[in-house]
């Protein structure tokens, strides 16, 4: 090995070259789908040597090593969980959240009221203030949804975030992009979780299902959706990965169904052929 191959990428305490890099960015990419490119050396760094602390480690290569060992699928979920990023907000992109109250939410309510099943999807929801949105909205157009068969699937890569999401708290200041009138009726205040804290209400916990899911592997889910919300996260993925994952999400899209995705996101790939444009960023799956 060369002295240039081990040369410090990044100056710190803990030894990082370009080596260690590409070999983190591998890992990172064969069981997430995110691509990083040598740009992102510093915040991965930085990320990273909280770990390496923690774990009494000396080295990055004694980091990828362990995380490449059958003892270490615990410490690539801790990997992961620590280089995704969690940008999230109630009702971000809010012309989405108008879209699903009055362009799809009309005929949602009608197929539940007539005992249809009507499912929702968040998919990478963060710590849960996506599919709460959504939740909100489908109570706004739907009062009685908890007693019809409607539910929203909340997942994420990330269980620290699932666990957030469960839990159902926020901060006030968190709160504020959401309507009064919904966050009034909608969140109660939660002493017991600090100063200016609100909890979920239980009508929108009930509606809400968290789970942890990497959009890359395996998907159990049996029934198909009528609204996917999948936003901000493929940017992260290279154009193969992108592809693959809106082509995986059409099997799973009823006929007519709607995908809602991220302002800088496009679709593509064979699934482009199969959807129409609804809206901004807004994508109807063809059929009757």
């Amino acid at each position: 090995m060369t002295v240039a191959t081990r040369a410090a990428l990044v100056e710190g305490e803990f030894i990082f070259t370009a080596e260690d890099f590409r070999e983190i960015a591998r890992i990172l990419h064969s069981h997430s789908g995110i691509a990083l490119n040598q740009g992102k050396a510093a915040l991965v760094y930085s990320r990273l040597a909280k770990r390496l602390r923690s774990l009494g480690l000396r080295s990055f290569r004694d980091y990828c090593a362990l995380i490449e060992s059958a003892d270490g699928v615990d410490e690539r979920q801790a990997m992961m969980a620590a280089l995704t990023t969690n940008v999230t907000r109630f009702y971000r992109e809010p012309h989405h959240f108008d879209h699903l109250r009055d362009q799809v939410m009309p005929e949602l309510a009608a197929r539940a009221r007539r005992g249809e099943s009507v499912r929702l999807w968040s998919a990478a929801c963060s710590n849960g203030q996506e599919p709460y949105s959504m939740a909100m909205t489908v109570l706004q157009v739907l009062p009685e949804a908890n007693d019809l068969d409607v539910r929203i699937l909340a997942s994420d890569i990330d269980p620290n975030m699932i666990a957030a999401g469960i839990e159902g708290v926020y901060s006030d200041e968190a709160l504020e992009p959401a309507p009064p009138v919904l966050r009034t009726r909608f969140f109660d205040k939660a002493p017991d979780a600090g100063p200016g804290m609100l909890r979920a209400s239980q009508a929108l916990r009930d509606l809400v299902a968290f789970r942890e899911l990497n959009l890359i592997g395996n998907w159990p889910m049996k029934g198909r959706f009528d609204v996917i919300f999948c936003r901000n996260v493929v940017i992260y993925f290279d154009d193969p990965t992108q592809e693959r994952v809106w082509s995986r999400f059409t099997p799973m899209m009823k006929p007519g169904a709607t995908l809602y995705i991220g302002h800088s996101e496009r679709v593509s790939g064979p699934a482009a052929a199969q959807l129409t444009t609804s809206g901004l960023t807004t994508y109807r799956l063809g059929g009757a």
